[in-house]
C-alpha cells in the first residue's frame, strides 16, 4: 500500500500474479530473467466489482487465495481464472475511520496445510480489527483482537511452531498470534518499524530462523532473529533504497528476494549483500504491485492498479533454477530479457 493510495479512487483493481524465470548465477545467488512466451495470463478481474487483490497466497495446484483490500473480500483464483468470493467481512459501525487509509483495510493473508485461510483486517473500531480466521467450508470470524488504532498490514505464517506474524503499519509494531488465536504479544517495536510520514512496516516473511519486515516509507528490508525464547533480536538492515516497498518473497534460494516497489510499479530483486536491480516495471504489466509470492517453479506478483485502473489480471511464468543469467535493465526490450 503506498501513500498515494489515500487521495486515489479505491474501487477496482488489477490483480497481477506474474512469474518469472529464475537462474543461479556464478556465485549461487538466483538471478531473475524472463523468456516472454512463457508469461500467460490466467485472469483478467473486475475493477467496476472491487477487486484490488492486495495480498495473495498460494494454493496446491495452481490456484491462489487473495484478499481484495477495499470490498472487504477474500477471493479464490482458480487457475482457469474464475473468481470464487469465499467471504465478505462486515463492515464497521457508522463513523469508523481506518487510521492512514480512511476506508476499511483486508490485508496480509496466509493458508495452512489444510486450507485454513488466516487475514487482517483493519477498520478503526475496536469490534473488527484484528486477525481473522476462515476454515475450508466455514464462515469467517476473529480470533485475536488489535489495537483499532493501528493498521494490521503483512501476514506471516510459523507453522512449524503454530505461530502468526502480523506487521502494524501504522504503530509501527510486530505481533505474534498463536494460530488458535488469543491475546497478541507486543513481539517488537524496534524504531526501524517506524512510519516516516505514512507506513512503517508493511510485508513480513519467516525465513531462516528469522522475521523479515519491510518498512514501506524507510524503504528498507530488516530482519529480526527469534531468540531460543522466542523474544525478537536486534534489528538488522538488509537492504536501504526500496522506497514504497510493499510485499516481497524469497526466491527460495539464500536471502534473495523480490520486492513490490508499488508507487514506480516495478519488482526489485534484491540480492543477499543488499544490492538490488529492478527486474520488472510497467512495460512488463506491473500496476502497482502489492504483493509477492513464490512456490515450487512458480512465482506470482499481484498488481493493485490503485493508479491506473486499467487491465487487472493474473500473469504467471515458470521459474527455473540453472544459470548463469543476469538481471533485467530498464533499456532492454522484451526480447532481449532471455537468460544468457
Amino acid at each position: 500500500m503506498t501513500r498515494s493510495t489515500t487521495t486515489r479512487t479505491r474501487t477496482g483493481l488489477l490483480a497481477t500474479a506474474m512469474a518469472a524465470v529464475f537462474a543461479v548465477t556464478a556465485m549461487g545467488s538466483p538471478a531473475m530473467a524472463a523468456q516472454p512466451s512463457q508469461v500467460r495470463f490466467m485472469a483478467h478481474l473486475n475493477t467496476g466489482e472491487g477487486q484490488r487483490p492486495e495480498n495473495i497466497t498460494l494454493e496446491p495446484g495452481g490456484g491462489a487465495v487473495v484478499t481484495f483490500a477495499y470490498n472487504r473480500q477474500v477471493a479464490r483464483i482458480s487457475p482457469d481464472g474464475r473468481v470464487h468470493v469465499l467471504a465478505t467481512l462486515p463492515k464497521p459501525p457508522t463513523g469508523s475511520v481506518t487510521p492512514a487509509l480512511t476506508s476499511p483495510f483486508l490485508g496480509g493473508i496466509v493458508r495452512t496445510q489444510d486450507g485454513t485461510l488466516y487475514f487482517l483486517y483493519a477498520t478503526g473500531s475496536s469490534d473488527l480489527t484484528g486477525l481473522w480466521r476462515l476454515r475450508p467450508g466455514g464462515s469467517p470470524h476473529r480470533i485475536a483482537a488489535l489495537p483499532a488504532d493501528g493498521l494490521p498490514n503483512g501476514l506471516a505464517l510459523d507453522e512449524h511452531a503454530g505461530l502468526l506474524y502480523a506487521a502494524d503499519s501504522v504503530l509501527g509494531t510486530i505481533w505474534r498470534v498463536p494460530v488458535s488465536g488469543g491475546s497478541p504479544v507486543k513481539w517488537s517495536t524496534a524504531p526501524e518499524l517506524a512510519p516516516d510520514g505514512f507506513l512503517g512496516a508493511n510485508g513480513i516473511k519467516i525465513h531462516d530462523g528469522a522475521v523479515w519486515v519491510s518498512n514501506l516509507d524507510r524503504g528498507t528490508v530488516l530482519s529480526f532473529p527469534v531468540a531460543r525464547d522466542g523474544s525478537a533480536g536486534p534489528a538488522r538492515t538488509r537492504a536501504t533504497g526500496l522506497v514504497d516497498i510493499d510485499d516481497f518473497a524469497f526466491t527460495g534460494h539464500d536471502d534473495t528476494l523480490l520486492a513490490a516497489i508499488n508507487a514506480d510499479n516495478e519488482v526489485a530483486r534484491v540480492e543477499p549483500g543488499g544490492r538490488h536491480s529492478i527486474v520488472l516495471t510497467a512495460a512488463d504489466g506491473l500496476e502497482g504491485p502489492t504483493s509477492v509470492a513464490v512456490r515450487g517453479d512458480t512465482a506470482y506478483i499481484a498488481s493493485a492498479a490503485y493508479f491506473t485502473d486499467t487491465d487487472p489480471n493474473v500473469l504467471a511464468a515458470p521459474i527455473t533454477h540453472g544459470g548463469p543469467a543476469r538481471p533485467w535493465t530498464r533499456a532492454e526490450t522484451p526480447s532481449e530479457r532471455t537468460t544468457r
